[in-house]
């Protein structure tokens, strides 16, 4: 059990997401199990998220190179190549847009906003303080359609919150 998880509140008002981007984002879900995937989504202010982005996720090279400080691997959590969120940075940047949400998969558990999905919003280091994170569950290479959500941090330096989502035709 996840003591410090977050899960979706379904009281709260739901974010728009297009179908299209939850469609890749269950695409490349799909095709990383039986390891999380994880990436970006880019947007500006008249769409928050615009493209997504995928990245490697680097979790199991950093298992097997230092086991002791990385005690999870692939299955269990993800660790996002700096060089490609780089790289979708300036993208991004170059086509007038910035980073809005970090996306990634809980393979064979419910798409709830984990303790160590937490610590890595929350560390002083992490590169999108401002982004939402949007998790979906895939279980056995499938991605279970009602287990996804949105986390959203309320105010600057605030506790996260699950909102659920809302798909909006492409």
């Amino acid at each position: 059990m996840d003591a410090g998880r977050v899960e979706v509140d379904p009281a709260l008002e739901p974010v728009d997401i297009s179908s299209a981007l939850l469609h890749e984002i269950a695409q490349h879900a799909r095709e990383s199990y039986p390891e999380e995937c994880c990436g970006l989504l880019s947007g500006d202010d008249t769409v928050r998220f615009r493209r997504l982005h995928k990245c490697r996720n680097d979790m199991t090279l950093l298992h097997e190179a230092a086991p002791a400080t990385y005690p999870c691997d692939g299955r269990s959590a993800f660790h996002m190549n700096p060089l490609d969120y780089q790289r979708v940075e300036r993208e991004a940047a170059e086509a007038g847009e910035r980073i809005t949400g970090v996306y990634h998969s809980h393979v064979g558990a419910r798409a709830y906003f984990s303790s160590i999905d937490l610590a890595f919003a929350t560390h002083p280091d992490f590169p999108f303080p401002h982004a939402d994170h949007i998790v979906v569950a895939v279980v056995e290479g499938e991605l279970v359609r009602a287990e996804r959500g949105l986390y959203r941090r309320e105010g600057p330096g605030g506790t996260f919150r699950g909102h659920p989502l809302r798909e909006l035709p492409a």
